[in-house]
């Protein structure tokens, strides 16, 4: 391995937020004193990514294949700039699908019984119902599955060295979709918080989002990431790993399904989910019991931890 990581001059500070952002800090080139590497840098780097084309070598090393005809040699068509959101987006993801074995286990749990609490819940003073998302409740299940499961709330900091970072706090990443773009914000302290608290919470945040008044440090510092197609449809897909984060968690669409139970069928409701996670620190028999775990805390645990 070459030294020239030794030679780059950068605070840790400086090292962890290159890491958040998925650039090698060897290419930054630093302005201050001696070379040495400081945020403003980082930026810079990144936001001339995006704004700037590469030049032939880069392009040449990406190996980009590009069709010997145009689009318009086939019929009309309309060029539009990419969002903001997304071309911002585009290189951590890129660098999540490049540098992380992705794995995804899909499974589905029955939600039956948390499902009838939630449509049931009203105001002690007034007597009307009180509508909270299932996102609250799907929350309140993961930072119980990553109690058990630690290893699920880590980072991989130095690999080479065999080193990884658990993490003794619970922020959740939520994918809220947006106008501009998706984003994922955290819900901090989210085993701190009860099922009330999560919802406005939630409900905050997503408002934020849309609105671009969200603090840009609100996308940081996460546990793991919880990406709903439930209020669009679909059932299972495949997410793909918010880094420096080790596994996501896609939540489908619930539907009411036939389920043999005590020597008959009875229709239950049930929640697709798609856990993928990253198969350097995460192997199968980890995240299947991981997965079984959830199940039980969004199905046969559901009312015990309520409380916790």
């Amino acid at each position: 391995m070459s030294d020239q990581s030794n030679k780059i001059s950068a605070s840790p500070k400086v090292r962890k937020f290159a890491r958040e952002l998925g650039v090698d800090i060897n290419n930054v080139k630093g302005t201050e004193r001696l070379g040495r590497v400081v945020e403003k840098d980082l930026k810079d780097f990144v936001s001339s990514r995006i704004n700037h084309p590469q030049n032939n070598n880069e392009r040449q090393k990406e190996k980009i294949i590009k069709s010997e005809y145009q689009h318009s040699d086939f019929g009309e068509v309309e060029i539009k700039d990419i969002p903001r959101v997304k071309k911002i987006a585009a290189p951590h993801l890129v660098n999540s699908w490049t540098n992380i074995p992705h794995v995804t286990n899909h499974d589905e749990a029955d939600i039956t019984e948390m499902e009838e609490f939630r449509s049931s819940i009203k105001d002690n003073y007034t007597g009307e119902k009180i509508k909270i998302t299932p996102l609250a409740f799907i929350i309140k299940a993961l930072v119980l599955s990553l109690k058990k499961f630690p290893s699920f709330n880590s980072s991989i900091d130095d690999i080479e060295n065999g080193k990884i970072t658990l993490k003794k706090y619970f922020h959740v990443g939520i994918a809220v979709d947006t106008q501009h773009g998706l984003m994922v914000p955290k819900i901090r302290d989210a085993n701190q918080k009860d099922i009330n608290q999560l919802s406005e919470e939630l409900k905050r945040v997503s408002d934020d989002c849309r609105n671009l008044k969200i603090d840009k440090k609100e996308f940081f510092g996460g546990s793991m990431t919880i990406t709903s197609l439930g209020g669009i449809g679909g059932s299972f897909f495949t997410p793909i790993i918010n880094f420096p984060e080790v596994a996501i968690l896609g939540v489908g669409r619930s539907y009411k399904k036939q389920v043999f139970i005590d020597g008959k069928f009875v229709p239950r409701t049930m929640l697709p989910l798609s856990l993928s996670y990253d198969h350097r620190i995460i192997d199968g028999a980890e995240a299947a019991k991981f997965n079984n775990e959830l199940k039980d805390n969004l199905g046969s645990n559901f009312a015990y931890n309520l409380s916790k």
